[in-house]
């Protein structure tokens, strides 16, 4: 691959018109005058994901991500129509309907009108569909490319449009509301689920029926056997050989959907985004690492049709405002300590925490060997050792165990939400902790307004 080339305005918005080109099929006069329409287009959204997710999961792997040795590299606003700082629906609309729209809107302008997806349209042109993502399976971004919606939390209106898209291959999460509990459904039509039945997909919730899919298998819908809260993929760190991770969903899609007319495919990393709002570092990278691994697929791919193949890696949105130094390492980095993180903030919090909880009286000399042992920060030890613990730090954690153990998240203390941003004390505190040893610092707990990067390949 030829070296990476930073776009000028001028290019980067030829590359744009580009993109919009090879899936809206322009008129030929149009394509002829310097667009090429393609045959195959994957578009990669890390929910979460800018400039500094993507070279915290650089440095901590030790080689660049192949997202970005991409010859063509961008950058992106974010805004919404009403708020600099963007929310996921608003942010997946511009991305996949080319236009601004309100907080929390799906697929429709402010004023209420409703715009095709760059999806619809290329399912129009006669290309087959393919949504991915690690979150449930209507959760915003993906909702973006099928659903017209007020209101995204909408879940259940969602999910019936998704049986109406027509879509060819949808694989990740669940469903978040199928029977409507949140009762604020348009028009109910019965058990989700089954109303996509009835539209012709196949639903399959195992990693076996799922490798048992085979070209000619259309309209499937591939739910990970095993979720977690939000009706989720598991994070890439606690995965399982029995979990179906985004690479593989790729490929399988691939393998499903080629055909003489081409595909559009779409696959969201979105829990980079949800490990970021808990300002979880370790959790955040290697989901990015995990979506870097699916860009590697469509990149096999897209070698061997280099001419007919556009490749568009992006982002919503920045979340937690993660920076790359820290005032306590001043100059100094050291990723290397994030390697001993063993599991995300969420298992911690369910499988660690919680049952201490339970237990009654626990002390906080209880957890010290825990947390040593999940995220390798010591108690004692030479102070020149990155991993040991300041005093400060030891007082910070006792503390919040303390506030675990009274169940003060910080939701209605401003103080406390500073601290804990509404997730479970100890936890959050012992992944600052971890973070700024290795030189890394949070701002937000939740979206930004800087930049992202936007990467392609082909077209």
């Amino acid at each position: 691959m030829k070296g990476v080339k930073t776009l000028t305005r001028r290019g980067f918005v030829r590359f744009l018109f580009a993109f919009f080109a090879c899936i809206l099929a322009f008129p030929p006069a149009i394509v002829h005058a310097g667009v090429k329409k393609v045959k195959y287009v994957f578009l990669f959204i890390g929910d979460g994901m800018a400039f500094p997710q993507r070279m915290a999961a650089q440095n901590y792997k030790g080689e660049k991500l192949l997202m970005n040795k991409f010859p063509a590299q961008g950058m992106t606003t974010t805004y919404a129509a009403n708020r600099f700082i963007t929310g996921s629906a608003a942010a997946v609309t511009a991305i996949a309907c080319g236009h601004k729209t309100d907080i929390g809107m799906i697929g429709i302008t402010p004023d209420g009108k409703v715009i095709k997806s760059i999806a619809e349209l290329a399912k129009e042109d006669g290309k087959k569909i393919g949504i991915i993502t690690s979150t449930s399976l209507d959760h915003a971004t993906p909702a973006g490319f099928y659903a017209h919606v007020p209101d995204r939390d909408m879940y259940y209106d969602i999910e019936i449009q998704l049986a109406n898209s027509g879509f060819d291959f949808f694989g990740g999460g669940g469903f978040k509301d199928p029977t409507n509990k949140r009762h604020n459904s348009r028009h109910y039509v019965g058990n989700a689920l089954d109303y996509m039945r009835s539209h012709g997909y196949t639903i399959i919730n195992s990693k076996e029926a799922f490798e048992r899919l085979h070209k000619g298998d259309d309209k499937v819908i591939v739910i990970n056997p095993r979720l977690q809260p939000g009706d989720s993929l598991p994070y890439r760190i606690d995965q399982t050989p029995a979990d179906i991770t985004l690479a593989q969903l790729t490929k399988k899609a691939i393998e499903l959907l080629d055909n003489p007319k081409g595909f559009f495919i779409m696959v969201e990393g979105g829990k980079i985004d949800w490990a970021c709002h808990a300002n979880d570092a370790v959790t955040s990278i290697k989901d990015t690492l995990a979506l870097d691994e699916a860009v590697k697929v469509a990149y096999d791919f897209y070698k061997k049709h280099p001419d007919e193949t556009l490749i568009v890696v992006t982002a919503d949105h920045e979340t937690g405002g993660l920076s790359l130094g820290f005032a306590g390492t001043k100059y100094a980095s050291y990723f290397g300590v994030l390697h001993l993180q063993d599991m995300s903030y969420q298992r911690f919090t369910n499988d660690i925490v919680k049952p201490l909880k339970k237990k009654g009286y626990v002390t906080f000399d209880d957890v010290k060997p825990l947390i040593t042992k999940h995220f390798g920060l010591k108690f004692e030890g030479d102070s020149s050792d990155p991993l040991v613990l300041k005093p400060y730090e030891v007082a910070q954690l006792k503390i919040a165990f303390e506030d675990s153990m009274k169940n003060a998240r910080g939701k209605h203390d401003p103080y406390k939400y500073l601290l804990y941003g509404g997730y479970e004390p100890l936890t959050v505190t012992i992944t600052h902790i971890l973070d700024h040893h290795a030189g890394l610092g949070w701002t937000s707990y939740k979206h930004t307004g800087v930049p992202v990067p936007t990467s392609a390949v082909g077209g």
